[in-house]
């Protein structure tokens, strides 16, 4: 993840004010900022999955190459499927190299032709490490434009995306991929089903107020 020294120049970029006890184990999370909610959870560059209009917000932040983010990905799913009121927020932070953030990009890009999903349980899924000719397999295989998608990887919208994954990534002092938020609070790493029913449940008691 980008280095702790940039922490103060990412909540600068950002215009929200920093969140010194947002993590893992705290008694009680310090309240996260308005500004910062609204960036984190209500970007229009962030693929939605689970229900748009869902009364509380889990936001995964991710990378293709990341072993744990691949094992989480069906636990996600499930959480979905057990939480009709869930709504669940995609950051893509492409920390292991070159071929995390040409997946990322290109991952972003499939909005544009409507098969985001598709592609992604498919990255998620491969054995392989994401890098360009993999991920470009996978992209035809799930029936893709190539010559479009690449066009669309190099958007406006796809680069803002990543670099304000990156910048609240920082400007929150996340530990690594994957990092699951809702509420107050922050997971890092492999968690279980009952980890994420747990976080998601104590989120909205924080919403409830």
């Amino acid at each position: 993840m980008p280095t702790r020294r940039l922490f103060l120049a990412s909540g600068a970029a950002l215009g929200v004010p920093a969140l010194p006890a947002f993590a893992q184990g705290v008694d009680r999370p310090n309240p996260m900022p308005e500004e910062l909610r609204e960036a984190l959870e209500r970007d229009p560059t962030a693929p939605v999955l689970g229900n748009p209009e869902g009364d509380i917000t889990l936001t995964e932040f991710f990378d293709y190459n990341c072993p744990f983010c691949r094992t989480m990905m069906p636990v996600v799913q499930r959480l979905i499927g057990s939480d009709p009121q869930l709504r669940v927020v995609y950051r893509e932070v492409p920390v292991f190299g070159e071929g995390s953030d040409f997946a990322a990009r290109a991952s972003l890009a499939s909005l544009q032709q409507g098969k985001y999903w598709q592609f992604h349980a498919a990255l998620m899924g491969m054995k392989d490490r994401a890098q360009e000719a993999s991920v470009m397999r996978i992209a035809r295989r799930v029936g893709l434009d190539e010559a479009k998608l690449r066009r669309d990887m190099e958007a406006d919208s796809v680069t803002r995306h990543i670099g304000t994954s990156l910048e609240l990534a920082d400007h929150m002092g996340l530990a690594g991929t994957p990092t699951f938020i809702a509420g107050d609070e922050a997971l890092f790493g492999e968690q279980s089903l009952a980890d994420l029913q747990g976080l998601v449940a104590r989120g909205r008691a924080v919403l409830a107020g």
